[in-house]
């Protein structure tokens, strides 16, 4: 078989504002390679400021999500180049699973088949996720012989607990969606069937909120979670007068709805984004 072309190792298209982007190595299990690597971070530039997105799902053709790294092209091919060969793949992966992590639009992981190893990344990356029933999610990097890096270890620990994050990278055995749900890797698991009409559902109520409240949200859940009380409540009233300064009109219009024209309740719904446009 011969490689795939760099250009067509990501694949995506936007359908009513909601950009669908995929691992596009199939007959690899959509493992992640340098040239897929480069191309997604492509993708995330040219999609990120679009206005024609406003929520962005990450899922992969075929039977799987990403079964993590290419053992050949990854590690060996890049290893084979030496101390400088291995950095600049690394530099390569990681970029753009940091670009996620703090991405303008909202991020959904539609986690359709195979996680393991170094998919745990952009799995962390994304600010929701949901799984098929049987997607099965991974950290085999024990079976041959090294640790789960790449921030795979690291997403463990914060996504479950200290005893389950020690038993799943020290045995190397595989958790399904409905168990990823139970230790915190995944938000739903739902029959595969389903997932995608569940996916477009929570992308269509994330398109109804304000855009810069979304981002500002986005980065307030991330940040405060390494930062002490105190800490995040200075960093959290900041961050709101920030918001405030680059989107005023925003907030004034949602109170004005609630409080003067009583046509929506926050906690049922968002207010009309349509009337702050027009």
């Amino acid at each position: 078989m011969t490689d795939r072309a760099e250009a067509d190792t990501v694949a995506f298209e936007i359908i009513d504002r909601v950009a669908w982007v995929s691992f596009n190595r199939p007959e690899k299990r959509n493992c992640m390679s340098p040239k897929l690597n480069r191309r997604m971070m492509e993708v995330l530039d040219e999609l990120e400021h679009s206005p024609d997105v406003g929520v962005l799902v990450l899922t992969g053709e075929g039977t799987a999500w990403t079964a993590g790294m290419d053992l050949k092209e990854y590690f060996r091919d890049t290893e084979a180049q030496g101390l400088g060969g291995s950095r600049k793949a690394q530099r390569e992966s990681y970029g753009w699973w940091r670009r996620l992590r703090w991405y303008q639009k909202p991020t959904i992981a539609m986690v359709n088949g195979w996680c393991f190893g170094g998919g745990y990344g952009p799995l962390f990356a994304c600010d929701l996720a949901f799984a098929a029933e049987d997607a099965q999610f991974g950290l085999s990097e024990i079976n041959w012989g090294i640790l789960p890096g790449g921030g795979a270890a690291k997403v463990a620990t914060e996504l479950t607990s200290f005893r389950r994050a020690m038993y799943h990278s020290l045995m190397g055995e595989n958790i399904d969606g409905k168990t990823a749900v139970e230790w915190g890797f995944v938000n739903e698991a739902l029959p595969l069937d389903q997932l995608k009409a569940r996916v477009s559902e929570v992308a269509n109520v994330l398109l109804k909120k304000n855009p810069v409240a979304l981002k500002a949200t986005k980065d307030a859940i991330r940040r405060v979670r390494e930062m002490t009380y105190d800490n995040a409540e200075d960093y959290l009233l900041r961050a709101q007068e920030a918001a405030n300064s680059y989107d005023n009109e925003g907030r004034k219009e949602g109170i004005k709805q609630f409080i003067d024209d009583k046509t929506y309740k926050p906690g049922l719904g968002a207010y009309d984004l349509s009337k702050q446009n027009a």
